[in-house]
């Protein structure tokens, strides 16, 4: 897949993310509990994931394998993904999705650029440079300018 199609999937992600935040803390709001509507999502998300798990998987991963992953992983990710959806649900409600979603994105762009600056995670080394902060400041100024 070439970049520009990696790119418009990116940024349709970034769609998704608002309608289902926005359906879901809906769905929290109707139900009078985050928590329920958050359990929702998580076990729909799950039950997709399997079913694509047992759609596209040829071959499971070995004994060694899964031995060789810190314990950690296996929770942390999961841990702050509930953590960050019921967030989302509870905030929207209170704050409306366009403001949550666009402090959420500035946290996400902020810390990515430092996350990627560091390689954390694992993932390729990609410099803060002036070009990023200044982008980060016109940003930050959007943000500003869109809430206020």
């Amino acid at each position: 897949m070439n970049n520009s199609s990696l790119l418009l999937l990116s940024f349709s992600v970034g769609i998704m993310v608002v309608i289902q935040g926005g359906i879901n803390a809906r769905l929290g709001v109707l139900l009078n509990n985050t928590l329920l509507a958050t359990s929702a999502a998580l076990v729909m998300s799950a039950s997709f994931t399997l079913l694509a798990v047992f759609m596209t998987v040829r071959e499971l991963p070995s004994l060694d394998q899964l031995q060789l992953i810190p314990t950690y992983m296996w929770f942390t990710g999961g841990a702050i993904s509930f953590l960050a959806v019921t967030l989302f649900y509870y905030i929207i409600p209170r704050i409306g999705i366009s403001t949550a979603v666009i402090f959420g994105l500035s946290g996400q762009i902020i810390f990515a650029a430092i996350a990627g600056h560091f390689g954390w995670f694992g993932m390729p080394v990609e410099p803060i440079t002036l070009k990023k902060v200044l982008g980060m400041m016109v940003m930050t100024l959007g943000i500003i300018l869109i809430k206020y």
